[in-house]
């Protein structure tokens, strides 16, 4: 299924649009209209289909985001005196499973739910506030079933993701810094077989270059190394030489990942050899109105929503955890989760031979020819 869904905000507003491809639940582009310019934010081939050949390029990934050591025995989970067993399919390595294991939800069909009355994971209230952006095509909520015994995860589990674009809030004349919209992304998941349980951690694998739209004026423009980049975070995960976690915190300060305390604020500054790849642990919690939350059936009744607040928030009112800017292209993307941290990729391990680039990034567009995104010229923010 890699025919786009496009989304995109009414026309009086300032442009933001997306297409969507249901394989993988892909950001295939992401457009934006700044100063009389098209923007696509996102790296990628030119053709949908090329996806089926590029591993990650902004797709979902799950069942569970990240890496996960491999065992020859099955680890044995347990919660609320429910108890599965959970075998992880080495992937990368033979003692690592990355981002869900050989066929993870990346390389899977999601459904769009055209109608709202097949939507089965969001209340009522939750439906009627997004309502009125289906009938304006600014949302869609995608589904798919992972079955039991899925890469080895537990449980059969339903899975419904909000993808919605949301208008900039109250006037903006006086601003000195022109909003452009929101994008929100919600996961919602159930597990349908009774006494399982299985680990799920899901995120959006998508990879950022604000200037490489500008190929025709700016020298380098795939370059994100003068791109500025902000994480609100005291921790980095400490690492092992395959990647896994130790279990142990190794802190910024005075390292190359204080982005903060960079005198330039850009990314190239103190770039390490071989780029970043680590996971920063939020300095603050998040809000207890946004902080993830797991909640029975039986508590959730049609006036409930988590999602109205979502519609209605103030830019302003938001205090982002991570912010990506550019003063070439003059754009700025502020983050905002209610998960723990941020996974920070700098592309390391792409083979520019194998991929291909869009054209409006300068590419032919077409798998193989050798002019892909190379190591530095995107990065890639799983929040």
């Amino acid at each position: 299924m890699t025919e786009p869904v496009f989304l995109a905000l009414p026309s009086l507003t300032p442009s933001l649009a997306l297409e969507v491809l249901p394989r993988g639940l892909t950001i295939h582009r992401l457009y934006v209209q700044a100063d009389g310019r098209t923007h696509d934010l996102v790296i990628g081939p030119e053709d949908p289909k090329d996806h089926l050949n590029q591993k990650y390029t902004n797709t979902i990934v799950g069942r569970y985001a990240n890496r996960i050591p491999t065992d020859s025995q099955p680890y044995i989970i347990s919660r609320n005196k429910i108890t599965s067993a959970f075998t992880p399919q080495p992937n990368e390595s033979p003692s690592v499973s990355l981002h869900g294991g050989k066929s993870g939800f990346d390389s899977r069909d999601f459904e769009p739910l055209l109608d709202l009355g097949a939507v089965r994971l969001f209340t009522n209230k939750e439906k009627a506030s997004i309502a009125e952006k289906y009938d304006n095509g600014a949302a869609m909520i995608f589904r798919r079933v992972s079955e039991d015994g899925e890469e080895g995860f537990p449980g059969k589990l339903l899975l419904e993701v909000l993808v919605a674009l949301v208008e900039p809030h109250g006037p903006q004349i006086e601003k000195l810094e022109l909003s452009l919209g929101s994008i929100v992304i919600v996961y919602r998941a159930k597990l349908l077989d009774e006494n399982k349980v299985t680990p799920i951690n899901l995120t959006q694998h998508w990879g950022f270059n604000l200037d490489a739209s500008l190929k025709d004026e700016v020298p380098d423009s795939l370059s994100v190394k003068e791109h500025k980049l902000s994480i609100k975070a005291d921790h980095t995960i400490s690492l092992t030489e395959t990647g896994l976690s130790t279990g142990a915190l190794s802190p910024v300060k005075g390292t190359h990942h204080a982005h903060g305390e960079k005198e330039t604020g850009k990314i190239g500054e103190k770039w390490p050899e071989g780029g970043y790849d680590h996971f920063y642990l939020f300095s603050r919690p998040s809000p207890p109105s946004t902080q993830p939350t797991r909640i029975p059936a039986s508590q959730l009744t049609p006036d409930t929503s988590f999602v109205e607040e979502l519609f209605t928030k103030e830019p302003e009112s938001v205090d982002p955890v991570v912010e990506l800017a550019s003063d070439r292209s003059g754009i700025r993307l502020s983050f905002d989760t209610n998960q723990s941290g941020v996974q920070f990729y700098t592309n390391n391990l792409t083979n520019p031979s194998k991929g291909a680039r869009k054209k409006i990034h300068g590419g032919s567009g077409i798998s193989g020819k050798g002019d892909s995104y190379d190591v530095g010229t995107s990065l890639l923010l799983f929040v």
